[in-house]
């Protein structure tokens, strides 16, 4: 079997900062989703194109170490930054994964402004947050200044629960909450929905969408969403979402692994 290597990409290197403008600014953003513990594979990825990778630490199969070598990783790929969504609305969680060079956290299971704002001081320093002082990789990339720290930091909230999407236009409200980011799975469960693929609730579901879209650009922050493909993400773009991500490496693999075993197969 021959082995073609990748072109090599001339897009300038990611920094945190410029993301993090470019977010504010509800520029369309595309990321992709991580779940497995591959420094490798997310490196090469990296370097696609892609103007994030989003390591999932909530219900991937990645813990602290792996967490830091894939962000190294991502790094190395050059044209995309790191983002991490932590396990839990945790300040410990939060801090590590920002020490360890995240350009930012999407935070999950946020249901109230309360919620928003708590993770919004777990991100910052004083004396706007309580973020403790210990940037021992992030300095290298984000900061180390903690106003300069702060002004590069994305923090995204996410709604996915039938509280969240009550309160979605105090939780954009929040100051220092730079968007908000839909889990499908759990907003289409919070809807009514008996499983996360239940299409009696599409009307409740993109009802949801709708509402979680609008109260976003009233705030002017960034609505974002997860997707399984490509085509879904473009269309979701179209629909007003300014940034997206796509599948996971996980569901990939196993998808072309199926597909070429049919081919195989005849």
């Amino acid at each position: 079997m021959s082995y073609e290597p990748l072109e090599h990409q001339s897009t300038p290197a990611a920094t945190a900062d410029q993301f993090a403008r470019d977010l504010r600014n509800r520029e369309t953003l595309i990321g992709y989703w991580s779940v497995l513990d591959s420094p490798i594979s997310n490196e090469r990825v990296a370097r696609v194109g892609y103007d994030y990778v989003a390591l999932d630490l909530q219900h991937g199969l990645i813990g602290y170490s792996g967490m830091l070598t894939n962000l190294l990783a991502i790094d190395a790929g050059a044209t995309s930054v790191g983002l991490v969504r932590v396990e839990a609305n945790d300040a410990t969680a939060i801090g590590r994964a920002l020490d360890a060079g995240a350009a930012g956290v999407i935070v999950p299971m946020v249901d109230t402004a309360q919620d928003a704002a708590a993770a919004v001081t777990a991100c910052r320093y004083p004396p706007v947050g309580r973020r403790s002082y210990g940037p021992m990789r992030s300095a290298l990339r984000v900061g180390p200044i903690p106003a300069q720290a702060d002004a590069a930091t994305l923090v995204l909230v996410m709604i996915e629960t039938p509280q969240g999407l009550e309160n979605v236009e105090e939780i954009c409200a929040v100051p220092g909450v730079d968007g908000v980011y839909i889990g499908p799975s759990d907003l289409r469960l919070a809807v009514g929905g008996a499983s996360p693929s239940d299409t009696s609730v599409n009307d409740l579901f993109e009802a949801g969408l709708t509402r979680v879209r609008t109260a976003a650009a009233a705030a002017g922050i960034a609505a974002g969403i997860h997707t399984p493909e490509g085509a879904v993400a473009a269309k979701r773009l179209a629909e007003g979402f300014t940034f997206a991500s796509v599948a996971s490496d996980l569901t990939h693999l196993e998808a072309i692994a199926t597909q070429h075993l049919k081919a195989a197969r005849g």
